[in-house]
């Protein structure tokens, strides 16, 4: 599933297609990922527009296009965005296909289609905000203790939810608790202001890295770049890693380095 380093990726990946960035064309090849636009409108407000200063929040990305109208994209599990050669073929997922400068291509593809692409006037991007907590990038260290330490849920459960902070998926939770030597399935209420400054700057340098790499990166030094193993073993000590739902989500963690 994308999850914040790969959406910084692709609103890079935005930025750097074309000089000017103008859509030229329009090929909508699956309404099935629009989300309360049709082709016409989607077609009429794109044409001949500057896709403007792209940015990000959360999982979200947003592309405004003049005149109010911004374009927001939401990738859901297998949704990606992705600047091609103008002549490389089209994928079978290619969703929405934007012709920019008349050179490159600027393609929505997603497998799964669980969200997609729409248009929101500022009332409609202060609506998809407000259900969001601050981004995991950029939050502070006071705004993430006092949004989490009355918090019910299990801290993995707790982090992954977007209105509380957004842009923490499955991989990057694992990724975090482990390096903060936190255990997934501890009620958030129930941990120390240290635990959750712990938790707090390990979140800090993986997302770094991760946002460097565009993804959560494979390495072996870290617990997610183990956890497809036969037999996964904590990079730190070697022990066999456990697995189990949490919050609805396969979890995986190392009963001697959380415990």
């Amino acid at each position: 599933m994308p999850e914040l380093p790969d959406v910084e990726g692709f609103r890079q990946a935005l930025m750097s297609c074309g000089r000017r960035r103008c859509v030229t064309d329009i090929d909508v090849r699956d309404t099935g990922v629009l989300r309360g636009v049709t082709t016409q409108r989607l077609r009429g407000q794109l044409k001949g527009k500057r896709l403007g200063k792209a940015w990000r929040h959360g999982k979200w990305l947003f592309v405004p296009m003049g005149d109010g109208c911004t374009l927001v994209c939401h990738f859901g599990m297998t949704g990606s965005l992705r600047c091609c050669a103008r002549d490389e073929p089209i994928d079978v997922h290619d969703r929405i296909v934007l012709t920019i400068d008349d050179a490159r291509s600027l393609r929505y593809r997603d497998q799964r289609k669980l969200q997609g692409v729409r248009l929101a006037d500022e009332n409609a991007v202060a609506r998809i905000l407000d259900a969001l907590g601050p981004d995991a990038l950029t939050v502070t260290q006071a705004e993430f203790l006092e949004v989490l330490t009355r918090r019910r849920a299990t801290i993995k459960g707790a982090l992954m939810d977007q209105s509380v902070i957004a842009g923490l998926g499955n991989l990057l939770c694992d990724e975090i608790l482990w390096r903060a030597h936190v255990h997934p399935r501890i009620p958030a209420r129930n941990l120390s202001e240290a635990d959750l400054r712990r938790i707090h700057t390990a979140m800090g340098r993986v997302l770094g890295s991760a946002v460097r790499a565009g993804r959560v990166p494979p390495r072996r030094s870290w617990l997610t770049g183990r956890r497809n193993d036969d037999e996964p073993e904590c990079p730190r000590c070697s022990r066999t890693l456990r697995s189990s739902r949490i919050a609805g989500r396969r979890t995986t963690w190392c009963p001697v380095c959380q415990a």
